[in-house]
């Protein structure tokens, strides 16, 4: 798929069919996400992937919301941000929310690419989710990423995003005169 394509086909999917996602491909979604730019080269997110129905119920319970006992496989995001902090002081903590925003959507790019489908979901009990997968303390839980393909649709459409011309401002803040580019065919 074209890159275009893929930043504009993706959705957030709360429906999964009942046909099960290659681990595989999870394994390319995650080793996407570890490409991204990294502040100072410092690693810090770390991925638990959950198969096992039982986990996958808790985490659904832990977020209050059911449709993701759908989901044949959870991959729940975990930052570790000590190396950052240590490295750039409370500016470390920022960088650490940046970076793991940049990963998590290129997993959920790549994870569009294959085929599959997910939703970010970033509201959670924090503490239920470390409780069931066994999470040290200085673990924070970013986020949970349900997978499967898609089922069918729910009705209605999605919400138009803002229009570029409203969210970008030229040589000072207010300053939004923007001439957008000719799309290209290629």
């Amino acid at each position: 798929m074209k890159f275009d394509e893929v930043i504009e086909k993706r959705h957030s999917v709360r429906k999964f069919s009942r046909k099960k996602p290659s681990w595989k491909d999870i394994s390319l979604a995650i080793n996407a996400a570890r490409l991204a730019p990294l502040a100072g080269n410092i690693p810090n997110l770390k991925f638990v992937v959950v198969s096992d129905e039982k986990i996958i119920s808790k985490l659904a319970d832990a977020a209050n919301q059911d449709w993701i006992k759908q989901a044949f496989y959870v991959v729940v995001a975990c930052s570790e941000d000590e190396k950052l902090v240590l490295s750039y002081g409370e500016r470390g903590k920022m960088y650490a929310r940046q970076q793991t925003g940049s990963a998590l959507e290129n997993l959920w790019l790549k994870l569009e690419d294959l085929g599959l489908a997910t939703c970010w979901v970033g509201a959670f009990y924090e503490t239920d989710i470390k409780s069931a997968l066994r999470l040290p303390e200085n673990i924070q839980v970013e986020a949970m990423f349900p997978i499967g393909y898609e089922g069918a649709k729910i009705k209605g459409k999605q919400k138009p995003k803002p229009e570029l011309s409203s969210l970008v401002f030229w040589e000072k803040w207010g300053n939004n005169y923007l001439i957008l580019p000719q799309k290209q065919e290629v």
